[in-house]
């Protein structure tokens, strides 16, 4: 507490401002109150969409606006104190690397619309970015930070399985607009058409104002449905795996912290252990292996796991039964 103390006010403010500070009490409040005031900007910015409740609208602009300027001041704070963000920077090199970063875009994204409320449809689609910064917020704490980190880990899977999927729908727009084009050519009149109904197909959607009248189409249309359901399944099965091995992970990690020290070791691969399986060197060295540290991965080790060279593994030791 001295140690905090003693620090310059700036550095204290920078301290308080940041987001998932779980040591500073001070931080963790500033926290809840963004929130809470992120969450009732959202909130008066929907009810203001309900003519109903016309007679409270001078007291959701007075919530609104009181919010904004809760955000604009935190916005300059930000600002002001980002030479400590980027520590070894100049001051006005620090801020505008936080002015071009995407925490400094979504705070003035989060402030903008209120100044051109009856401007162009833009501004005012940009109140949405408000979501944006409680997402950002959210970002901090581990409960958020699991699905940024699947998704993180994931994101080489999750991009090819979009690119089948984009693939297969232009596939079947372009089957689809050769085939309906002569019989609706009103309806089909391009493969755009074609790619708007197999967009709603194949992700499971089904409009309903497009649709085919042959038979060769009919068929298709059948194909193309059945393929949507497992291309649709395939990025969901992937964040589900994902989800699973992240938490295993944190299993795994908690079972070390529980463990004897004695017991933990980190082990570095050389050429006696690459090449072989978690399975193999296991069962040969009587150990647990908990972890595969790799480059900038930590990787959840399976049986068949084949180790590379300069890997880290984390292993704890097979105690035998009396």
């Amino acid at each position: 507490m001295n140690s905090e103390n003693s620090l310059p006010l700036k550095a204290r403010i920078f301290n308080i401002i940041q987001i998932g500070d779980k040591s500073n009490t001070i931080s963790r409040f500033f926290d809840i109150f963004i929130t809470v005031t992120i969450v009732s900007n959202i909130l008066v910015t929907f009810l203001l969409t309900f003519k109903e409740l016309a007679f409270l609208f001078p007291l959701f602009k007075a919530i609104e606006y009181v919010t904004v300027g809760i955000f604009c001041v935190e916005y300059a704070v930000r600002i002001w104190t980002a030479e400590f963000l980027y520590p070894g920077m100049r001051k006005i090199k620090a801020r505008y690397k936080f002015l071009v970063s995407f925490d400094g875009i979504v705070d003035l994204l989060t402030i903008i619309p209120v100044f051109f409320l009856s401007g162009f449809v833009i501004f005012r689609m940009l109140r949405v970015a408000r979501i944006c910064h409680l997402f950002r917020l959210n970002a901090k704490y581990d409960s958020f930070n699991v699905i940024t980190t699947v998704l993180f880990e994931k994101r080489n899977q999750i991009i090819s399985s979009v690119f089948i999927v984009l693939i297969l729908m232009l596939a079947s727009s372009l089957c689809m607009y050769s085939v309906e084009h002569e019989a609706q050519p009103e309806v089909f009149k391009n493969a755009f058409s074609g790619i708007w109904w197999s967009m709603s197909t194949l992700l499971t959607v089904g409009y309903g104002d497009i649709y085919p009248v042959t038979t060769l189409g009919r068929v298709m249309a059948i194909c193309i449905a059945y393929l949507g359901v497992g291309a649709v399944a395939i990025p969901t099965g992937i964040i589900s795996a994902g989800f699973v091995e992240q938490y295993q992970r944190k299993s795994n990690i908690l079972n070390i912290r529980q463990a004897d020290i004695k017991d933990i070791a980190e082990i570095f691969v050389d050429k006696r252990y690459a090449g072989k399986t978690i399975e193999e060197i296991e069962e040969s060295d009587q150990v647990s292996i908990f972890l595969i540290l790799r480059d900038d991965l930590s990787i959840l080790p399976q049986k068949d796991t084949i180790l590379k060279l300069h890997d880290i593994i984390v292993i704890r030791g097979k105690k035998e039964v009396q």
